[in-house]
Formats: structure tokens, C-alpha cells, sequence
């Protein structure tokens, strides 16, 4: 199938979202805010249970593991291969960019925090954009290079940049 037959699929998919075909991602959406905040607390147990040399930390850990993994088969349906640690990795990394440009923007960082904020957001949507089946692998092309070829510079926005933001505009959980 040529990309411009791919494009065209894509964008149909979009024009039904557009006409009224609404998702209502609200609940899904506050479920996948949870589970980053479950996979923080993984987390700091982990760190506490190394710090202090605790195990009991480290039975809390495991609780709050199988929570997580209950609940984040609520948002994650179907899935293949790696895309289920995809996921997890791509909330948790959503969460911990979303902190550290808090901290920044606290500092009086803004810039540094915008950045932050806006790699956030990209993760979060590349999640959504996986669990959707928005984003497919299918219709992503393997790149191979010849010994002498040098990788691609892109000089516009990268491929997650691009997407995070168009899945964004689509799942809008604000519109009624």
C-alpha cells in the first residue's frame, strides 16, 4: 500500500472522530493519571526499601504492582510483542518529565519547563496514540542505511512531536 492510500485511511479515521464520532477518554484518561501516580509510588517504595533496608517496603511495592497492572489493563485492551512495557514506560516517563519541569518551572526555569512539559505531553499522546490503534507498526517503514550513508537530519519536527500533537487535537477530552 502507497503512503498516499495510508495518509488517506489516516485522515478518514480523523474526519469520523471530527464528525461527531466523539470518544470520551475522560475516565480513561483520569485512569491513565493514576496509574503514572501508582508507577511513582513503585518507585519511591523501591528507593525507600533500598534507603532504609526495609523489605516490608518492598511487599508494599509488590501490592501496589498488581493495582497497577489491573488497572492498566482497563486502558491497554489488546495488545503485541513490547507494547504493554511500551505503555507503562511511555506514562512513566510522561509523569517523571511532567515533575522535573515543575521543579524547573519553579526554579523560574520556563523555558527549560515548557520543554519538558511539551515532551510530556508527547509521550502521553504516543500512549494514546498506541492504545487506539491511531499509530500503528504497520505503517511505520524500516530505515536501512548503506555503510557510507549518513542518518537522516530532519530540520522539521520530529516524528513523536508531530504525532503527540495531532493525537492531542483529536482526543480533546474537553469537548462535550
Amino acid at each position: 500500500m502507497d503512503n498516499a492510500i495510508k495518509i488517506e485511511q489516516f485522515i478518514s479515521k480523523v474526519k469520523k472522530l471530527e464528525k461527531g464520532e466523539k470518544l470520551d477518554l475522560s475516565s480513561d484518561e483520569d485512569l491513565s493519571i493514576a496509574v503514572m501516580n501508582l508507577i511513582s509510588i513503585e518507585e519511591h517504595l523501591f528507593f525507600s526499601g533500598g534507603k532504609t533496608g526495609k523489605t516490608s517496603y518492598f511487599t508494599l511495592l509488590n501490592e501496589v504492582r498488581e493495582m497497577r497492572k489491573e488497572l492498566l489493563k482497563m486502558l491497554i485492551k489488546e495488545y503485541e510483542g513490547e507494547v504493554w512495557c511500551i505503555s507503562k514506560h511511555l506514562l512513566a516517563a510522561s509523569m517523571r518529565l511532567m515533575e522535573v519541569g515543575t521543579k524547573a518551572l519553579k526554579k523560574g526555569e520556563k523555558e527549560k519547563a515548557h520543554n519538558l512539559f511539551q515532551k510530556s505531553y508527547h509521550l502521553y499522546n504516543l500512549f494514546w496514540g498506541i492504545n487506539l490503534n491511531i499509530i500503528k507498526k504497520e505503517n511505520l517503514k524500516e530505515v536501512e542505511f548503506e555503510k557510507n550513508e549518513k542518518p537522516i537530519q530532519f530540520k522539521q519536527e520530529p516524528f513523536l512531536a508531530k504525532v503527540g500533537d495531532f493525537i492531542g487535537k483529536i482526543l480533546d477530552c474537553c469537548k462535550e
